[in-house]
């Protein structure tokens, strides 16, 4: 038998191998399982490196560690809501809350996520008006500046928020900067190395190891977080660059929506910017020694939970919190998301809803970012329109929003979209938020953005070239790997 002979025979050997461990020890999801078993069969050698690279599972990690004196008293807080809850309690008797509670408890006890109820907060649609306001935040801090974003760019916008941090940093704030290594691998080291050397921390998310490859570089930190002296939140689906602005030519306008908070829920904000940081860098920062806010102080009246998922987590937890959502619903769903690219329990989730009489409107880009995940888009879009569903496809640029609203009663704003990857691979958080007036905002803005938007009907989908459904059919195959 030849060299080659007995090369092939053990990578084949080995893709065999490969493929059992990912049936029976990856306890991946069904058609995750499939979609690389098929890649693995078609590509026996390239498809190895790939699982290798792609295919991790971080499920059994323990990856962020906690404060324990934070940690205890979050426990203890979550601890009390859950009984309120069961014992109908206030504040869990009054009407939102009380409707509500089997989602409120979900994410207790899935995330251990506090019901914060004294908050006030401001929604931005565009990059001007969000960044505008985040510049003159970070200007007026006085203690600390903690910043967390998937995509930090070394342009315009980029180098200005560098230059005001540098600014804060050498007046004595504390700064620290925290960037996901794969989004951010462009940001320049010499903008870095000012920021350092006027004081300021900063740190990439899962790092690579070796000169130009990263093992881990299909588990990204999605999340964008700002928090200014503990009293100040921001959440929200704007990275840092231009095309946030709507400089970029090709994208045009950035349409998406971004969250200020004022309030007790910045607390938790604040922790999820510890952990990851903590995690990054290295350090055991104590988060209570940056858990300031006035317990006595009003803010306002508005319920918020931080909730956060992960590829380290048992639960998909804002995946299953939007089924929770979605099933609740009894009048209308709003959603609007770059991907819909969602599992077979989330699909039939919005079908159910939608066969139900459910007045189910869903808001997709009208031009891909990722040309095989719009195309997947695309198909799901199909499977949706013959359950009712209502689709529009946003002309006014590109639509970056992450907004799901019910009932005009509760919303979810934050960084995950509907597709595989932000259930299962990316790190994600979004707040979800039990304020009538806010809900009823937000599904403003909706039927504001469906006045610039087209409908599409079955008729249209129906009669869709053969290359776009060729596209599709590709696409949707690689869908739970893309």
């Amino acid at each position: 038998m030849s060299i080659i002979s007995i090369l092939l025979t053990i990578l084949l050997g080995t893709n065999l191998l490969l493929g059992a461990t990912v049936v029976f020890l990856e306890r991946k999801s069904v058609s995750s399982t499939w979609a690389w078993l098929m890649i693995l069969n078609f590509l026996p050698i390239v498809g190895f490196i790939l699982y290798i690279i792609f295919g991790q599972n971080l499920s059994r990690r323990k990856i962020f560690k906690w404060d324990h004196a934070v940690h205890q008293r979050t426990k203890e807080t979550v601890g009390r809501q859950m009984l309120k809850i069961v014992n109908h309690d206030p504040p869990f008797s009054q009407p939102i809350l009380c409707d509500y509670h089997g989602l409120i408890y979900m994410n207790l006890n899935n995330d251990e996520a506090p019901l914060t109820l004294n908050n006030k907060l401001s929604i931005f649609t565009s990059g001007e008006s969000k960044f505008q306001s985040l510049l003159q935040d970070i200007r007026s801090a006085k203690h600390h500046i903690h910043i967390e974003y998937y995509i930090f760019r070394g342009d315009f916008l980029g180098n200005e928020l560098i230059d005001t941090l540098i600014q804060k940093a050498e007046q004595g704030v504390i700064v620290r900067l925290l960037v996901d290594d794969e989004g951010s691998r462009r940001l320049p080291k010499k903008l870095i190395r000012r920021l350092t050397h006027a004081g300021g921390k900063f740190h990439t998310f899962f790092p690579g190891r070796l000169p130009l490859l990263n093992l881990r570089i299909n588990y990204r930190n999605h999340r964008k977080l700002v928090i200014v002296d503990s009293s100040i939140g921001y959440i929200g689906g704007f990275n840092v660059g231009d095309e946030y602005l709507g400089l970029s030519k090709k994208f045009g306008f950035w349409r998406d929506t971004h969250l200020r908070i004022v309030g007790e829920a910045v607390n938790s904000i604040q922790s999820r910017f510890f952990l990851d940081w903590n995690q990054a860098s290295g350090e055991q920062v104590p988060f209570q020694s940056y858990y300031s806010m006035d317990d006595q102080k009003k803010y306002g009246e508005v319920g918020i939970q931080i909730v956060s998922s992960g590829p380290d987590q048992k639960w998909e937890q804002i995946k299953n919190a939007f089924i929770k959502m979605i099933l609740s619903a009894k009048e209308t769903i709003y959603i609007q998301t770059p991907y819909l690219i969602p599992d077979e329990s989330l699909m039939n989730a919005i079908s159910i809803a939608s066969l139900s009489h459910v007045d189910v409107r869903i808001m997709i880009p009208n031009k891909p970012d990722h040309p095989f995940v719009y195309w997947a888009t695309f198909s799901n879009v199909g499977l949706l329109l013959e359950a009712g569903a209502r689709v529009y496809r946003y002309q006014n640029g590109f639509l970056h929003a992450k907004t799901i609203i019910v009932d005009d009663r509760i919303a979810t704003v934050g960084t995950s979209n509907l597709d595989f990857r932000s259930f299962s691979l990316n790190f994600e958080v979004n707040a979800f938020i039990y304020h009538q007036q806010t809900a009823k905002q937000l599904s403003q803005i909706f039927k504001k953005d469906i006045r610039l938007s087209k409908e599409l009907t079955m008729s249209d989908y129906r009669n869709r070239s053969f290359i776009i459904k060729f596209k599709e059919s590709i696409s949707r195959l690689l869908s739970p790997v893309l």
